[in-house]
């Protein structure tokens, strides 16, 4: 009995009708003849509620459900969340949806409502979006079931207590891993870039094909053949790609709901998987007050399920980095030359200049290129027309900081050491710019 009445939901339509009946009783008290009105009307929508009861309780199974789940969410991402309804009842079921979501979601008014056929099966799919990494746990999925009488619910529960864990952008890895060898390059901000002088590998002469670099043509092979024949070069491979993650404060602030620090990682797995299929070996380790996660550039099949097991355990610590003992790592560590791709954050020339000498001293014996982020919220601000004195100052102000973010990148430049200004969102796809064209340029 128990688990009936918990069971058991009463719908809008019944307080509806048995409000307007209330109504009618208290207008017969003035007019006698609608009393017996009243009374009939009373009896027919218990009677009605009577027989919706066993309608839906009749049949012990009524609706299957069943909630599908990713085995890990990617961070960041749209993911999608499957859930498919049975209706096992002999009437056209109206059914609503309410899935218990985890608590990083603060979804609190999720409802799909929908009508079920005799025996129809029906799938609905939402899509979630997680913005921090760790586990997420999903409740219950509760079906509330009417039947077309409409005045009662039957609620059952499925699918309880399942967990899933939310990794770096897995997403983007398949996407830009697909990309990255393909044509389609410039449909999603990807260059091209032209291939400067030969710092590659000779491997064999072969015939010229539609394509193939005129300025390769071997002309003397071409003259024994009696046609165009080429050299073909073989790029250098096994190359040392490191991904160095800042995990002070700075890269706590967050864009579009996301940490700089979830952007770097996401950034980190593309890049680690792109330079591994190019040949290369990819490694990464983090930085704030000391040096940890530190995984060796290697090119074997399991690096990257270690790097992306490494990447879901990293968080900040919200410490100044100390980027004199980063520099004492490198050295010590890194023997052979290795481009490092170095994510951090500068807001002030004047932070740029306290870290710069260690930064000379690691792009002496590396190829270091400095990726840090453009504060998108300022950009924005300076967009806003200013229409009074104080909006006046805080557009001068945002335009300092602006100014200093294009300052610190000439810095850089002056001193020889690469670097990347991107937007969060475009941190993916200016980093793999970046290496594609250190690649092409043969600077490593």
């Amino acid at each position: 009995m128990k688990a009936f009445l918990k069971s058991l939901y009463l719908k809008q339509l019944f307080f509806t009708l048995f409000f307007s009946i209330a109504v009618l009783f208290i207008v017969s008290y003035f007019f006698e003849n609608l009393f017996s009105i009243a009374k009939l009307l009373f009896f027919i929508v218990l009677v009605t509620l009577v027989f919706d009861v066993l309608l839906l309780y009749r049949n012990k199974i009524g609706t299957q459900a069943h909630r599908l789940l990713p085995e890990k969410l990617s961070n960041g991402d749209q993911n999608n969340i499957e859930i498919t309804i049975i209706n096992r009842y002999q009437f056209t079921s109206t059914i609503k949806i309410i899935d218990e979501m985890p608590v990083q979601f603060q979804h609190r008014n999720f409802t799909i409502e929908s009508k079920l056929k005799p025996s129809e099966e029906k799938k609905f799919t939402y899509n979630l979006r997680p913005t921090e990494r760790g586990e997420y746990h999903f409740g219950n999925l509760n079906i509330f079931t009417s039947s077309p009488l409409g005045l009662v619910a039957k609620k059952r529960q499925f699918s309880t207590n399942a967990m899933v864990p939310s990794y770096p952008s897995f997403l983007q890895l398949k996407k830009y891993d697909f990309i990255a060898f393909t044509n389609k390059l410039k449909q999603y901000g990807l260059k091209k870039i032209r291939r400067i002088g030969h710092t590659l590998e000779f491997e064999q002469i072969k015939e010229y094909v539609s394509g193939d670099d005129i300025r390769n043509i071997n002309w003397k092979a071409t003259a024994k053949k009696n046609q165009l024949m080429v050299n073909q070069y073989q790029d250098e491979k096994s190359q040392p790609i490191y991904s160095v993650i800042d995990t002070g404060r700075v890269m706590k602030m967050p864009f579009n709901e996301l940490s700089l620090l979830d952007y770097a990682i996401n950034a980190t797995l593309v890049i680690s998987n792109i330079a591994i299929k190019k040949q290369d070996k990819a490694g990464m380790f983090t930085f704030s007050r000391k040096v940890e996660n530190t995984i060796v550039a290697q090119r074997r099949k399991s690096q990257m399920n270690l790097i992306l097991e490494t990447l879901y355990n990293i968080n900040t610590d919200f410490s100044e980095s100390d980027f004199a003992r980063l520099y004492i790592d490198i050295k010590r560590n890194i023997t052979h030359r290795s481009l490092l791709l170095l994510y951090t954050n500068f807001e002030t020339l004047d932070g740029l200049h306290r870290q710069l000498p260690y930064l000379q001293a690691i792009a002496k014996t590396h190829l270091l290129v400095v990726i840090f982020f453009e504060n998108t919220e300022l950009k924005s601000l300076l967009d806003l027309p200013a229409a009074s004195t104080k909006q006046i100052f805080e557009k001068t102000i945002a335009e300092k900081f602006v100014y200093e973010k294009k300052m610190i990148v000439n810095e850089l430049s002056k001193h020889g050491i690469h670097s990347i200004l991107t937007a969060p969102e475009d941190l993916t796809v200016n980093t793999i710019n970046k290496y594609l064209e250190i690649k092409s340029r043969g600077l490593l």
